[in-house]
């Protein structure tokens, strides 16, 4: 369920267990967290999934969501959950789409917020990704399982906090530049 302009809108999602959405206790709380940053900014959504995350963003004030999938199944759901709710990515002002894998995307890609969710069953993406992020100016966060542990700084990126509800963790990390308000 989402929250803001959408609000009580359902999203499809996949069946079975190929994607892990964020529960929406934690993406509650995530964007509780970043109401006084979301407002016109534009975000980034990694290893996207059904695109929940995104289009709460979206939902939520962000001027822009770009959708970061490589699996071609959940980028078409991406893009029907986007059309079924009137953001068509074709113009790509309000939201873009790309297919691909996530880290050479992020390489491209730029945005304020990054929000990055890899599978839990591949760790490496969350050093790749964040290595890439680490030499950009902007607020990061990686949802990670709770047990796995990721470094307090990647670059120029510091994490300043971790929000932690049930086996899900969020870490925020922060490049100077957003941590003085000025990305």
């Amino acid at each position: 369920m989402i929250a803001g302009e959408f609000r009580s809108r359902r999203l499809k999602t996949l069946p079975g267990t190929t994607l892990r959405p964020t529960p929406d206790r934690l993406r509650e709380a995530l964007f509780n967290v970043l109401a006084p940053r979301i407002a016109g900014a534009v975000f980034l959504d990694a290893y996207a999934g059904s695109g929940a995350v995104g289009i709460e963003a979206l939902s939520r004030g962000a001027a822009r969501a770009i959708f970061i999938e490589k699996h071609f199944a959940a980028v078409r759901l991406i893009r029907e959950n986007l059309r079924s709710l009137g953001i068509e990515d074709r113009a790509g002002d309000r939201a873009m789409v790309s297919h691909g894998a996530a880290v050479p995307a992020l390489a491209r890609l730029e945005a304020e917020i990054y929000f990055l969710d890899p599978p839990y069953t591949e760790p490496a993406e969350y050093q790749a990704a964040l290595g890439v992020l680490g030499e950009r100016s902007g607020l990061v966060l990686a949802q990670h399982e709770k047990r796995l542990e990721l470094a307090e700084q990647y670059g120029g990126l510091r994490r300043t906090r971790v929000l932690t509800q049930g086996d899900n963790s969020l870490s925020f990390y922060l490049s100077p530049a957003a941590a003085s308000g000025r990305s």
